[in-house]
């Protein structure tokens, strides 16, 4: 129900004139600017005018790239980073959005010199660059704002990492089980370190922690795919299937529990038991005709959704104090 229609019916309702009406929304709360607008609204403010601003550049740059030359186009793209480092540093209160802008033009920086003198350097070299490189950078600003898009910029370097050095591309072969490994601890190890465990350290909040695991939750659950269907091993699908299951049960813990996290690790445990029983129904098993098999398996993970939903609603009440 919204409050603010319901309480305009109560004044027409009951005939409430003026200082009755402002009364009724005093006392409804209605009355005053939300909470947290006078601290929040100037930092959305700043981060919209340094994402504007670094738009703006960008196009004014390509607009006008011709006309400058190779020295002219680095310290154009150099002075960028500088100023806005500087600037993060010199003014508090836009840390986070110069900072941003900062982070931004790295990667802007990191490209056009791969593009202009040719390194031969692989995509997730560029971008573990740009990741390392802005790392010290969201140290020092400790903000969401930052952590976040790194979150993505790392994930993407692991992801291409592990497709660099795969056997075959984005396809998993018996020879990949170690590269998976090595790319699904890597990313374990930079959800562990955006946690609440290194938060005092880092600065880092929920939502740089729910991208990470997110993606890497998304990463596992197409890899243990791959090898599931596409692949000449089912043993990453087991793998997967295992690191996820781990993943879960430690999320479920009262010192680890963290809703988002779990929903995300649940889901992609849903995703892999589904398809395996799929494979199992359409290669294994011989009864019945492929529409009673598809609807089985409907059926299923309609299930599995419905108690896996379940679960977890339960153990939100069970770790908010309502113990049911």
């Amino acid at each position: 129900m919204n409050l603010r229609p319901a309480l305009f019916d109560l004044a027409i309702r009951y005939r409430l004139d003026g200082p009755a009406a402002r009364r009724l929304l005093q006392l409804a709360g209605l009355d005053a600017e939300p909470a947290g607008l006078d601290r929040w609204l100037p930092r959305g403010a700043a981060l919209l005018a340094a994402a504007l601003a670094g738009l703006g550049l960008i196009l004014w740059v390509a607009a006008n790239w011709d006309a400058l030359g190779r020295g002219g186009q680095f310290a154009l793209l150099q002075g960028l980073v500088l100023a806005a480092g500087v600037g993060a540093l010199v003014l508090p209160a836009g840390r986070p959005a110069l900072g941003l802008l900062a982070l931004l033009a790295i990667g802007g920086l990191l490209a056009f010199l791969g593009q202009t003198y040719q390194t031969g350097a692989d995509p997730w070299q560029i971008f573990a660059w740009w990741s390392l490189l802005g790392l010290p950078l969201a140290l020092a600003v400790r903000s969401d704002v930052l952590w976040t898009p790194w979150a993505l910029v790392a994930m993407t370097a692991i992801a291409l990492w592990a497709q660099a050095h795969g056997s075959r591309s984005w396809v998993v072969g018996p020879d990949d089980l170690a590269v998976s490994a090595w790319a699904w601890g890597a990313a374990v190890l930079m959800v562990g370190a955006l946690g609440p465990a290194a938060r005092r350290l880092t600065g880092a909040g929920l939502w740089s922690l729910r991208l990470a695991a997110t993606l890497t939750v998304a990463l596992v659950t197409f890899t243990a795919l791959s090898g599931l269907f596409f692949g000449d091993t089912i043993g990453i699908y087991w793998f997967g299937l295992l690191v996820l299951t781990a993943a879960a049960l430690v999320l479920a813990l009262p010192r680890a529990f963290e809703l988002g996290t779990l929903s995300a690790v649940v889901l992609g445990l849903d995703t892999l038991v589904t398809a395996g029983l799929g494979r199992w129904l359409f290669r294994e098993v011989s009864w019945g005709d492929e529409i009673g098999r598809l609807f089985v398996l409907g059926l299923c993970a309609a299930g599995l959704l419905a108690a896996s939903v379940t679960g977890l609603l339960r153990l939100a009440r069970y770790h908010s104090g309502g113990r049911s």
